[in-house]
C-alpha cells in the first residue's frame, strides 16, 4: 500500500454572507474530491488543541501524527532546516517576515507578496547594517525569512503578523514572558524599529511605491524556538516519505520527520503555483520507491489571509481539477493500491483573515474499503462521516492503518 495526503492549507472556512451562508468549499465545484468522498470515509479533525496557537506548524505536525505539545519548538527552526541553516541547540531561530506598515498600522503580513528577488536585496541590506557574529538574517522566499540569534531566549511572546492586520504595530511588539526573556525581547524590538529606518528609503521600496505597490518597510519576528528533537516517520511507522511544498516551514517539518524534500519548479505558494508539476512529482515519488507523499498546497491559505472569497474558491477548484483529478487517474494505474487523504491543516476564514481552532473536514479513501454515506466534501457534510471527530495521531494512523 502507498499513501498520499493532499493538504489544502487553510482550505476550510466559515459561512460567508455573500455566498448565501455557504463556505468556499461548499460553493466550489470539486467533482474529483467529491468522488473520493463518495468512495471513502470522512470526519472532522481537531488539528490544534485549544491551548495552542492555531499556526501552520502545529497543525501540520498533527496531520503527520505528531503531538505538537511534545515536539513543536517554533516555526523558525523548521524553516531553518528547509533552508539548510545549521543550528546549535542554544540558537534561537525565528520567522522573520517583511511586512507593510502604513500610518503606524500593519497593513499586511507579506509586503504585498513581495518578490523573492526584491526581498533578497532588502534582507542583504539588513544583514550589512544589523547583522553580527551573534545574529543573522537568512533570506528565504518572498516575504518569508529567517532570523537566528545565538543564545537567545524563547521566553518571549510574539504576535504573528497575519493575525493582526489593521493593528497599531506598537501594540503588538515583543514582550518577555519571564525575566530571562527581557534582553531578547528588548533586542528584537530595537531591530524592528531600526529595520524601519533602514528600509524606508531603500531603492527597492522607493521603486515599489512608485509602481503603486506596498512597501516592505519593516521586519517582523515571530514563532521563536530552539532545535527540536523528534523521531522520524520511518522510526515511528516504518515508512519512507517525501514532502512536496513551496513553503519552507512544511519542508523543514518534513526534514525533521525524516522525509526527503522534492522541489518542483514553479511552486510559489500562491494561486499561480505549479499545480500540475506538484501532482506529477507526487506520482513520480510513489512510483519511485516512496511509501508516503505529503503534498502541500499553500494557495488556499493565502487567499484566506487576503480575505479574497472568489480567489479562495478558485484555488480550491484548481486543487480539485489540477491536482486531485490527476492523482486519482494515475493512482489507479499503479500496481500498488494507493490510499488518498484530503484535509486542510486548519481553517483560515476569509471574514477574519487568520487561522482558527475549528475542526477541519477530512476524507480518507482506501481502495476496496466500504465507504460511509457522505458524498460531498465540506465542513458540514463530513460531520456525518463514520470517523466522527478525531484528534491526536488518529488521522495519520487511520490513513496508514496502524
Amino acid at each position: 500500500m502507498k499513501y498520499i495526503i493532499i493538504l489544502g492549507d487553510g482550505m476550510s472556512d466559515r459561512p460567508i454572507e455573500s455566498l448565501g451562508g455557504k463556505t468556499p468549499l461548499m460553493a466550489a465545484e470539486i467533482p474529483n474530491i467529491d468522488s473520493l468522498c463518495a468512495r471513502g470515509r470522512c470526519g472532522k479533525f481537531v488539528t490544534v488543541q485549544p491551548d495552542m496557537h492555531p499556526g501552520s506548524a502545529v497543525a501540520n505536525l498533527s496531520v503527520l501524527g505528531y503531538d505538537p505539545a511534545l515536539v513543536f519548538a517554533g516555526r523558525g527552526v523548521l524553516e531553518a532546516a528547509s533552508m539548510g541553516v545549521d543550528l546549535e541547540y542554544t540558537d534561537l531561530a525565528m520567522r522573520c517576515n517583511l511586512i507593510c506598515i502604513e500610518n503606524g498600522k500593519i497593513k499586511n503580513h507579506s509586503a504585498g507578496h513581495i518578490s523573492t528577488a526584491e526581498s533578497h536585496q532588502l534582507i542583504g541590506t539588513l544583514n550589512e547594517e544589523l547583522g553580527s557574529g551573534i545574529m543573522k538574517f537568512h533570506p528565504g522566499v518572498s516575504y518569508r525569512h529567517l532570523f537566528v540569534l545565538k543564545d537567545g531566549s524563547d521566553a518571549i511572546s510574539c504576535t504573528p503578523p497575519h493575525d493582526v492586520p489593521g493593528t497599531n504595530f506598537g501594540d503588538v511588539m515583543i514582550d518577555a514572558l519571564k525575566p530571562e526573556g527581557n534582553s531578547t525581547a528588548a533586542l528584537l524590538n530595537i531591530l524592528i524599529l531600526k529595520s524601519q529606518e533602514i528600509l524606508k528609503e531603500h531603492p527597492v521600496n522607493l521603486k515599489r511605491i512608485s509602481e503603486g505597490k506596498d512597501a516592505a518597510n519593516s521586519v517582523w519576528f515571530w514563532s521563536p524556538g530552539h532545535k527540536p528533537r523528534m523521531k522520524t516517520l520511518n522510526e515511528l511507522y516504518g515508512i519512507k516519505g517525501a514532502v512536496i511544498s513551496a513553503v519552507d516551514l512544511v519542508k523543514g517539518l518534513g526534514i525533521y520527520a525524516g522525509m526527503d524534500v522534492i522541489e518542483v519548479e514553479g511552486a510559489t505558494g500562491l494561486y499561480d503555483t505549479n499545480y500540475e508539476g506538484k501532482a506529477q512529482a507526487a506520482i513520480d515519488a510513489l512510483r519511485g520507491g516512496y511509501d508516503f507523499v505529503y503534498l502541500h498546497v499553500e494557495a488556499t491559505d493565502e487567499a484566506g489571509h487576503e480575505g479574497d472569497v472568489d480567489l479562495k474558491i478558485r484555488t480550491i477548484e484548481y486543487l480539485d481539477r489540477r491536482v486531485v483529478r490527476f492523482i486519482i487517474e494515475e493512482a489507479e494505474k499503479m500496481p500498488d493500491d494507493v490510499a488518498i487523504a484530503i484535509t486542510p491543516d486548519h481553517g483560515t476564514p476569509c471574514d477574519i483573515r487568520t487561522h482558527v481552532h475549528d475542526p477541519v473536514p477530512f476524507l480518507i479513501y482506501h481502495p476496496g474499503e466500504n465507504p460511509d454515506d457522505v458524498t460531498r466534501y465540506d465542513e458540514t457534510s463530513t460531520e456525518n462521516g463514520s470517523y466522527g471527530t478525531i484528534e491526536g495521531d488518529a488521522f495519520f494512523r487511520a490513513l496508514i492503518k496502524k
